[in-house]
């Protein structure tokens, strides 16, 4: 039985520490959940420093609806969240998430797989910050992708 299956059935000595790598064009920021900074190299083996904060993630549903939306509020006290996602929501198409779990007594590797996210959406008060972010919506996908129609294909009118 590994350490996080032990931790997630139980408990044990270390902790989960839930951290969100959000990139929002060229700016990136490294949060992580807790009261203390933490130091830990990534699965690329870069060494990042993840700045604590008041955060409160919901993972995606494990199911078959389609919808798979990572949730997470972020306190807004300074206003830098609010700065930071205002322009996140406005360059939707280059804002993404990466979330990560690691354990406290091993910080040289993630220790489970990062999800990696497109930020859809978000909203923001003056204490906290909601952003929604997840996968390919797949039931809101047409298939084939390639239409086969009438302006691109006039045949298609014969056909009986």
């Amino acid at each position: 039985m590994t350490v996080l299956n032990r931790l997630y059935a139980s408990s044990g000595n270390e902790i989960i520490i839930e951290t969100l790598q959000i990139n929002i064009g060229d700016d990136i920021h490294y949060l992580c959940k807790g009261y203390e900074d933490i130091t830990a190299m990534t699965e690329a083996g870069d060494t990042v420093t993840f700045t604590a904060c008041a955060i409160d993630i919901a993972l995606p549903a494990r199911n078959s609806d389609g919808t798979q939306d990572l949730q997470f509020a972020i306190s807004n006290i300074d206003g830098e969240v609010s700065t930071a996602i205002r322009n996140a929501l406005d360059k939707l198409s280059s804002a993404t998430l990466k979330y990560r779990n690691y354990i406290s007594t091993d910080l040289t590797a993630p220790a489970s797989t990062p999800y990696t996210l497109a930020v859809k959406s978000g909203s923001w008060t003056a204490l906290q910050v909601q952003i929604k972010a997840g996968y390919m919506n797949i039931l809101d996908t047409a298939w084939p992708r390639y239409r086969y129609t009438l302006p691109y294909y006039p045949g298609l009118r014969y056909i009986s």
